[in-house]
Protein backbone atom coordinates (compact mmCIF):
# COMPACT_ATOMS: atom_id res chain seq x y z
CA UNK A 1 0.00 0.00 0.00
CA UNK A 2 1.55 3.41 -0.96
CA UNK A 3 1.56 6.45 1.48
CA UNK A 4 -0.83 8.24 0.01
CA UNK A 5 -3.31 5.55 0.01
CA UNK A 6 -2.55 5.10 3.60
CA UNK A 7 -3.32 8.75 4.18
CA UNK A 8 -6.58 8.63 2.90
CA UNK A 9 -7.52 5.42 4.73
CA UNK A 10 -6.76 7.31 7.94
CA UNK A 11 -8.92 10.12 7.05
CA UNK A 12 -11.47 7.82 6.35
CA UNK A 13 -11.01 6.45 9.40
CA UNK A 14 -11.73 9.82 11.12
CA UNK A 15 -14.27 10.34 9.49
CA UNK A 16 -16.08 6.72 10.38
CA UNK A 17 -15.95 8.05 14.03
CA UNK A 18 -18.10 11.10 13.22
CA UNK A 19 -20.73 8.37 10.88
CA UNK A 20 -19.91 10.33 8.03
CA UNK A 21 -19.14 7.86 5.62
CA UNK A 22 -21.80 5.37 3.23
CA UNK A 23 -22.00 2.00 3.69
CA UNK A 24 -19.41 1.41 1.22
CA UNK A 25 -16.81 3.55 2.56
CA UNK A 26 -17.45 1.95 6.09
CA UNK A 27 -17.16 -1.77 4.81
CA UNK A 28 -13.23 -0.70 3.17
CA UNK A 29 -12.62 0.96 6.61
CA UNK A 30 -13.76 -1.96 8.38
CA UNK A 31 -11.38 -4.44 6.33
CA UNK A 32 -8.44 -1.87 6.45
CA UNK A 33 -8.47 -1.86 10.03
CA UNK A 34 -8.83 -5.96 10.56
CA UNK A 35 -5.03 -5.82 9.18
CA UNK A 36 -3.57 -2.00 10.35
CA UNK A 37 -2.59 -2.06 14.09
CA UNK A 38 -1.55 1.98 13.60
CA UNK A 39 -5.14 2.38 12.21
CA UNK A 40 -6.64 1.06 14.84
CA UNK A 41 -4.59 2.96 17.69
CA UNK A 42 -5.63 5.22 15.62
CA UNK A 43 -9.38 4.89 15.59
CA UNK A 44 -9.27 4.06 19.31
CA UNK A 45 -7.80 7.33 20.30
CA UNK A 46 -9.92 9.07 18.31
CA UNK A 47 -13.20 7.69 19.83
CA UNK A 48 -11.36 8.49 23.71
CA UNK A 49 -11.04 11.95 22.57
CA UNK A 50 -14.46 12.17 21.32
CA UNK A 51 -15.93 11.24 24.25
CA UNK A 52 -13.78 13.50 26.11
CA UNK A 53 -14.51 16.29 24.36
CA UNK A 54 -18.23 15.25 25.08
CA UNK A 55 -17.56 15.05 28.44
CA UNK A 56 -16.40 18.10 28.71
CA UNK A 57 -19.81 19.88 28.01
CA UNK A 58 -21.23 22.07 30.51
CA UNK A 59 -24.83 22.93 30.78
CA UNK A 60 -26.14 26.23 31.47
CA UNK A 61 -30.38 27.25 31.75
CA UNK A 62 -31.75 28.87 28.56
CA UNK A 63 -32.22 32.72 29.21
CA UNK A 64 -35.52 33.53 30.01
CA UNK A 65 -36.05 35.62 26.46
CA UNK A 66 -34.93 32.82 24.64
CA UNK A 67 -37.70 30.76 26.89
CA UNK A 68 -40.73 32.83 25.67
CA UNK A 69 -39.60 33.52 22.26
CA UNK A 70 -39.36 29.10 21.46
CA UNK A 71 -42.62 29.12 23.22
CA UNK A 72 -43.89 31.43 20.59
CA UNK A 73 -42.22 29.30 18.08
CA UNK A 74 -43.97 26.21 18.66
CA UNK A 75 -47.60 27.81 19.70
CA UNK A 76 -50.21 26.22 17.75
CA UNK A 77 -52.16 28.69 15.22
CA UNK A 78 -55.32 29.89 15.79
CA UNK A 79 -58.41 27.27 15.00
CA UNK A 80 -59.46 29.82 12.34
CA UNK A 81 -56.29 30.24 10.49
CA UNK A 82 -55.26 26.05 10.38
CA UNK A 83 -55.85 24.27 6.92
CA UNK A 84 -57.58 21.47 6.77
CA UNK A 85 -57.81 20.78 3.07
CA UNK A 86 -55.51 18.28 3.15
CA UNK A 87 -54.94 15.36 5.16
CA UNK A 88 -51.08 14.85 3.81
CA UNK A 89 -50.43 18.65 4.73
CA UNK A 90 -52.53 18.25 7.90
CA UNK A 91 -49.88 15.24 8.94
CA UNK A 92 -46.76 17.29 8.16
CA UNK A 93 -47.80 19.94 10.42
CA UNK A 94 -48.65 18.21 12.80
CA UNK A 95 -44.67 15.87 12.59
CA UNK A 96 -43.11 19.22 12.67
CA UNK A 97 -45.15 20.86 15.54
CA UNK A 98 -44.50 17.60 17.63
CA UNK A 99 -41.04 17.82 16.97
CA UNK A 100 -40.76 21.16 17.49
CA UNK A 101 -42.03 21.49 20.86
CA UNK A 102 -39.77 18.38 21.80
CA UNK A 103 -36.75 20.25 20.73
CA UNK A 104 -38.32 23.80 22.43
CA UNK A 105 -38.47 21.39 25.50
CA UNK A 106 -35.43 20.77 25.70
CA UNK A 107 -34.35 24.12 25.11
CA UNK A 108 -36.31 25.14 27.85
CA UNK A 109 -34.65 23.43 30.11
CA UNK A 110 -30.88 23.59 28.98
CA UNK A 111 -28.45 25.36 26.34
CA UNK A 112 -25.66 23.54 25.66
CA UNK A 113 -22.68 25.14 26.27
CA UNK A 114 -18.72 24.45 25.31
CA UNK A 115 -16.68 25.07 28.11
CA UNK A 116 -13.63 26.58 27.65
CA UNK A 117 -10.93 24.81 27.38
CA UNK A 118 -11.88 21.91 25.42
CA UNK A 119 -10.65 23.26 22.13
CA UNK A 120 -6.94 23.56 24.07
CA UNK A 121 -7.63 19.79 25.42
CA UNK A 122 -8.34 18.45 22.03
CA UNK A 123 -4.97 20.15 20.76
CA UNK A 124 -2.87 18.81 23.42
CA UNK A 125 -4.50 15.42 22.96
CA UNK A 126 -3.31 15.79 19.38
CA UNK A 127 0.25 16.29 20.04
CA UNK A 128 0.46 13.78 22.35
CA UNK A 129 -1.04 11.54 20.07
CA UNK A 130 1.44 12.70 17.48
CA UNK A 131 4.24 11.72 19.67
CA UNK A 132 3.87 8.10 19.53
CA UNK A 133 5.49 6.41 16.75
CA UNK A 134 4.58 6.51 13.28
CA UNK A 135 2.09 9.46 14.17
CA UNK A 136 4.11 12.36 13.70
CA UNK A 137 4.37 12.99 10.22
CA UNK A 138 2.53 11.83 6.49
CA UNK A 139 4.99 14.01 4.76
CA UNK A 140 8.57 13.91 5.96
CA UNK A 141 10.62 16.85 4.86
CA UNK A 142 12.49 20.02 6.00
CA UNK A 143 11.89 21.95 2.40
CA UNK A 144 8.65 24.19 2.81
CA UNK A 145 7.90 23.53 -1.12
CA UNK A 146 7.58 20.16 -0.70
CA UNK A 147 5.23 19.91 2.30
CA UNK A 148 3.13 22.83 1.24
CA UNK A 149 1.56 21.57 -1.89
CA UNK A 150 1.23 17.60 -0.47
CA UNK A 151 -1.81 19.69 1.37
CA UNK A 152 -3.30 19.97 -1.93
CA UNK A 153 -6.56 18.06 -2.80
CA UNK A 154 -6.47 16.85 1.27
CA UNK A 155 -7.49 19.72 2.88
CA UNK A 156 -10.38 22.32 2.27
CA UNK A 157 -7.69 25.15 2.75
CA UNK A 158 -4.44 25.95 1.68
CA UNK A 159 -2.48 26.17 5.19
CA UNK A 160 1.03 28.17 4.96
CA UNK A 161 4.33 26.30 5.40
CA UNK A 162 7.26 28.33 6.25
CA UNK A 163 10.66 26.77 7.30
CA UNK A 164 12.20 28.83 10.60
CA UNK A 165 15.68 26.36 10.59
CA UNK A 166 17.25 29.91 10.31
CA UNK A 167 15.68 30.87 13.65
CA UNK A 168 16.60 27.40 15.39
CA UNK A 169 13.41 25.85 14.73
CA UNK A 170 13.54 23.24 11.70
CA UNK A 171 10.86 21.89 9.81
CA UNK A 172 10.55 18.32 9.94
CA UNK A 173 7.08 17.88 8.07
CA UNK A 174 3.49 17.55 8.06
CA UNK A 175 0.19 15.54 8.29
CA UNK A 176 -3.48 15.58 8.40
CA UNK A 177 -5.03 15.68 11.79
CA UNK A 178 -8.59 15.79 13.05
CA UNK A 179 -9.98 18.46 15.91
CA UNK A 180 -13.76 19.77 16.46
CA UNK A 181 -15.32 17.47 13.64
CA UNK A 182 -12.84 19.04 11.01
CA UNK A 183 -9.28 18.28 9.13
CA UNK A 184 -6.94 20.16 10.21
CA UNK A 185 -2.76 20.65 8.99
CA UNK A 186 -0.33 20.18 11.66
CA UNK A 187 3.19 20.91 11.18
CA UNK A 188 5.82 19.62 13.03
CA UNK A 189 8.92 21.85 14.09
CA UNK A 190 12.11 20.82 16.13
CA UNK A 191 13.83 22.42 19.21
CA UNK A 192 16.92 20.64 20.10
CA UNK A 193 15.17 17.52 21.45
CA UNK A 194 11.59 19.24 21.69
CA UNK A 195 8.92 18.67 19.49
CA UNK A 196 6.78 21.83 18.21
CA UNK A 197 3.05 20.98 16.70
CA UNK A 198 1.44 23.60 15.04
CA UNK A 199 -2.23 23.39 14.20
CA UNK A 200 -3.54 25.48 11.73
CA UNK A 201 -6.99 25.79 10.29
CA UNK A 202 -9.28 28.93 8.70
CA UNK A 203 -10.99 30.96 11.03
CA UNK A 204 -14.32 29.97 10.44
CA UNK A 205 -15.49 27.35 12.23
CA UNK A 206 -13.61 25.44 15.42
CA UNK A 207 -12.72 28.53 18.03
CA UNK A 208 -10.83 28.70 21.84
CA UNK A 209 -9.95 30.78 24.34
CA UNK A 210 -9.18 28.56 27.10
CA UNK A 211 -5.56 27.94 28.99
CA UNK A 212 -2.08 29.00 27.93
CA UNK A 213 -0.85 25.61 29.72
CA UNK A 214 -2.53 22.34 30.05
CA UNK A 215 -1.33 18.60 31.04
CA UNK A 216 1.79 20.22 31.25
CA UNK A 217 2.43 21.32 27.81
CA UNK A 218 2.52 24.88 26.61
CA UNK A 219 0.35 26.62 24.60
CA UNK A 220 0.27 30.00 21.77
CA UNK A 221 -2.36 31.21 19.95
CA UNK A 222 -2.53 33.53 17.39
CA UNK A 223 -4.72 34.76 13.94
CA UNK A 224 -3.34 35.81 10.56
CA UNK A 225 -4.51 35.84 7.11
CA UNK A 226 -8.03 34.13 8.23
CA UNK A 227 -6.03 31.75 9.79
CA UNK A 228 -6.21 30.29 13.32
CA UNK A 229 -2.79 28.94 14.85
CA UNK A 230 -2.36 26.73 18.12
CA UNK A 231 1.38 26.06 18.32
CA UNK A 232 2.00 23.26 21.26
CA UNK A 233 5.09 21.50 22.84
CA UNK A 234 7.18 20.40 26.61
CA UNK A 235 9.14 23.47 25.47
CA UNK A 236 10.01 26.12 28.19
CA UNK A 237 6.85 29.13 27.19
CA UNK A 238 9.32 31.65 26.72
CA UNK A 239 11.27 29.66 23.17
CA UNK A 240 7.27 28.59 22.66
CA UNK A 241 6.68 32.45 22.61
CA UNK A 242 9.99 33.03 20.64
CA UNK A 243 8.70 30.48 17.65
CA UNK A 244 5.50 31.99 17.65
CA UNK A 245 7.01 35.54 17.34
CA UNK A 246 9.73 34.19 14.59
CA UNK A 247 6.48 32.44 12.46
CA UNK A 248 4.58 35.29 12.09
CA UNK A 249 7.38 37.55 11.79
CA UNK A 250 8.90 35.36 8.63
CA UNK A 251 7.47 36.07 5.07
Amino acid sequence: MTDERHGELRLLVQADIDGELPARDAAIVAAHLADCAPCRALQRQLRELKQSLRAGIAREPAPDALRRKLVAMTAPAPAATRNFASPRLWGWTGGSFGLGALVAAALLLFVVVPRGGDVESAIVDGHVRALQPGHLLDVASSNQHTVKPWFDGRLDFAPPVKDLAAQGFPLAGGRLDYLGGRSVAALAYGRQKHIINLFIWPQAGIAGAGPDMLKGYNIVHWSAGGMNFWAVSDLERGELESFARDWQATP
